[in-house]
């Protein structure tokens, strides 16, 4: 029987010794972990368990670990972390693009690997939580639209209260943004201002980024209202944004 609160990962890798690896190392952090080899394996733990993270590797020996990880993410709102044992920016751009929250190389460490673990949780608990919250009329908010960007307590919801969800960057790049309506920021800058970026981030993850929050703010993503791009030189927020 599983405890009270404790999280359950599904550790979905092709290599047996890894899966060992990973299921020995995440048990004595207090983790409940399954495992799976293959995709078939995967849907059938997903049929019978309460999930709360997938760790996926990206190259599954007979399948698409990219593929799998965006029909997971299709119908289930938990965290998804890739593993891949290559270094191409590209793989992870499309992870982030597709449907993955975070990326870890091969070989690992597995101190940084639960450490990231942990922050995918807690982020995914704190807007489970959040959702459909009002917002706390002594909160620092911006609104812009119809949206309101609680900056206190870190969320985004529509006039009708209902919240969206958003990752760490995600967060982050907009809070930069909306705080500085109609300035222009390089890939570096907004880098550099955004607290919620991993240290070892690429100028075209922030263009997932924009992305991806375009497809959460904008009513159409290809002619956005508010996240615009100034060709050449980087990204700004078109106003006006309110405080509030």
């Amino acid at each position: 029987m599983t405890e009270p609160n404790k999280k359950t990962l599904l550790v979905v890798d092709d290599d047996h010794d890894i899966r060992c690896l990973l299921c020995d190392a995440l048990s004595q952090k207090g983790y409940r972990v399954l495992e799976a080899e293959n995709g078939r394996q995967m849907w059938q733990h997903l049929e019978v368990e309460q999930v709360d993270l997938i760790l996926m590797d990206l190259y599954l020996r007979e399948e698409d670990g990219l593929h799998l990880a965006r029909e997971v993410r299709e119908g289930f709102a938990f965290p998804i972390m890739m593993l891949t044992g290559k270094g191409d920016e590209t793989d992870r751009i499309l992870g982030l693009e597709l449907a993955a929250d975070d990326y870890m190389m091969k070989p690992f460490n597995l101190r940084e690997l639960t450490a990231r673990i942990h922050a995918l949780l807690r982020r995914a608990h704190q807007g489970a939580v959040s959702s459909g919250k009002t917002i706390n009329e002594d909160h620092d908010c911006l609104t812009f639209g119809r949206w309101v960007l609680d900056l206190t307590a870190r969320i985004l919801q529509d006039q009708d209260g209902q919240s969206v969800t958003l990752t760490l960057g995600e967060f982050s790049l907009l809070d930069v943004l909306a705080r500085h309506p109609d300035r222009i920021f390089s890939r570096e800058q907004l880098i550099e201002q955004s607290r919620g970026l991993e240290t070892e981030v690429f100028d075209r993850t922030v263009d997932v980024l924009i992305l991806r929050l375009r497809r959460k703010i904008e009513a159409n993503p290809k002619m956005p209202q508010f996240i615009k791009t100034q060709r050449g030189l980087g990204y700004f927020f078109q106003g006006p944004v309110r405080t509030r």
